[in-house]
C-alpha cells in the first residue's frame, strides 16, 4: 500500500523567466526547438538572437546585473568541453550538465564565483550530443565504479553540479529525457540529481527502471531563509516521498550544514521530519544521505556579498580554518572542533532516527 504524504500546502512553485533568449545554433537542434515550443505553450515570449553571442549587460551595478541575469534563461548549444565529462567526487563518477546556472536565490550559492559572467541560466539544446557522450565513460571513474562500498550503484552520473535540473524541467523537458534515456540504457549505471524544488509530476510516470536517484537538498526551516525562491522544505520531502512511491531510489543531501546558533535543535527537528515522511522507505527506495558542511572561497564570498548584501549568513573568520584543494585553491571551512561537534551530532542522531539510511560521505 502506498504511503499517503498528505496534500501539498500549495501548488509546486514554478520559475517563470522574465526574458528568454535562443541562439540560432540552438534553434538548429531538435531539443532547442522543443524548448521554444514549450515556452510558446506557456505564453513566454522568446527572443530569437541574430548570432550565438548572448547580449549580457555588465555595465550596471552588481545588484541590477544580478537581478536581470537571474530572471533570464538562454537556450544555447553546449560547448565541446561539456562533452568531455569531469569527475565529481565524492558524489559520483562523472558530471553531466544539462544546463548551467540556477533560478534560486541561495545566499550561500555554490556556483557563485565559479561561473563566468552574470548568472544567466543557460540550458543546452544539443541534448543528443550530451547523451551520445555518456557510454564511453561506462565502467570508468573512481567514486562508485571502483568502490567496494558503492559498487552496487554502477557507474554514476551527477546532473546537478551546475544547475538544479528540476527547477527548470517545466521549461526544458531535459531531465525527463535524461531519465528515460537511462531507463533504456541496459547497463550498471545510475543517474543522480539533487534539488531544492518539488515539481516532480513530469517524472513520476517515466520508465526509469530504477536507474535514477533523486535526492532532496534540505536545511531546517530556521535556515531556509538562506534559500530564496525554492520550494518549502516540507514540500521537498513530500515530493521525495512521491518519487520513492514511483519506484525511484531516493536520497537526502543535507547541505550546507550551518553551525549557527540553535543548530542542534534545528537539525534535530529536520531529522525527525525526515523520519516521519521517509522512515519506512528503506526496504524499497535504498535511501542515502550526503552530509555537506558550509564552506566558501574568497571569490565566492565577494560575489555573494555583492548579490546579497543584507544576508545574515555568517561568513566571518570565527570558527573557520583554511583548507587547500588539490589544485591549490583556498576554501574556508569550519574549524576542527566545530566539524567534530557537527559530525558527532549527525551520526548519532541519524543512527537513532534513520538507522537504515546509508550515509555516503561527510565533507
Amino acid at each position: 500500500m502506498l504511503h499517503d504524504p498528505g496534500p501539498a500546502l500549495r501548488p509546486p512553485r514554478l520559475w517563470r523567466p522574465k526574458r528568454v533568449l535562443i541562439t540560432p545554433s540552438a534553434l538548429g537542434r531538435e531539443h532547442g526547438r522543443s524548448i521554444a515550443e514549450r515556452m510558446a505553450h506557456l505564453g513566454i515570449p522568446v527572443e530569437r538572437l541574430a548570432s550565438d553571442r548572448l547580449p549580457l549587460d555588465r555595465a550596471g551595478d552588481p545588484r541590477g546585473t544580478y537581478a536581470g541575469a537571474k530572471s533570464t534563461l538562454a537556450v544555447v548549444v553546449a560547448p565541446p568541453s561539456k562533452l568531455k565529462l569531469q569527475p565529481i567526487a565524492p558524489s559520483a563518477d562523472w558530471r553531466v550538465d544539462l544546463a548551467e546556472g540556477c533560478p534560486a536565490h541561495c545566499s550561500y550559492c555554490y556556483l557563485a564565483g565559479s561561473l563566468k559572467g552574470p548568472p544567466i541560466t543557460r540550458v543546452y539544446a544539443n541534448l543528443d550530443d550530451i547523451l551520445g557522450a555518456l557510454p564511453r565513460y561506462l565502467g570508468e571513474g573512481l567514486v562508485t565504479s571502483r568502490s567496494a562500498a558503492r559498487a552496487g550503484e554502477g557507474t554514476t552520473f551527477e546532473a546537478s553540479c551546475y544547475t538544479d535540473p528540476l527547477a527548470i524541467e517545466h521549461l526544458t523537458g531535459s531531465l525527463s529525457s535524461l531519465i528515460a534515456w537511462f531507463g533504456r540504457w541496459d547497463a550498471p549505471v545510475q543517474l543522480r540529481f539533487t534539488t531544492k524544488f518539488a515539481a516532480v509530476e513530469p517524472l513520476l510516470g517515466l520508465d526509469h527502471r530504477g536507474r535514477t536517484r533523486m535526492r532532496a537538498s534540505l536545511n531546517p526551516a530556521a535556515f531556509a531563509r538562506f534559500e530564496g525562491g525554492t520550494a518549502p522544505v516540507g514540500e521537498r520531502l513530500r515530493a521525495l516521498r512521491r518519487m520513492a512511491d514511483a519506484g525511484y531510489p531516493i536520497g537526502l543531501t543535507i547541505a550546507p550544514i550551518i553551525a549557527a546558533e540553535g543548530w542542534q535543535e534545528a537539525y534535530g527537528e529536520l531529522i525527525s521530519d525526515i523520519a516521519a515522511t521517509l522512515g519506512d522507505c528503506a526496504d524499497t527506495a535504498d535511501p542515502t544521505i550526503e552530509l555537506i558542511t558550509h564552506r566558501f572561497t574568497p571569490g565566492s564570498k565577494a560575489v555573494l556579498d555583492s548579490w546579497y548584501p543584507g544576508s545574515d549568513l555568517d561568513m566571518g573568520p570565527a570558527r573557520r580554518r583554511e583548507k587547500r584543494t588539490r589544485f591549490g585553491a583556498v576554501k574556508h571551512v569550519y574549524d576542527a572542533a566545530t566539524m567534530a561537534d557537527l559530525r558527532r551530532f549527525f551520526e548519532t542522531r541519524l543512527a537513532a532516527e534513520l538507522p537504515r539510511m546509508r550515509i555516503l560521505y561527510w565533507t
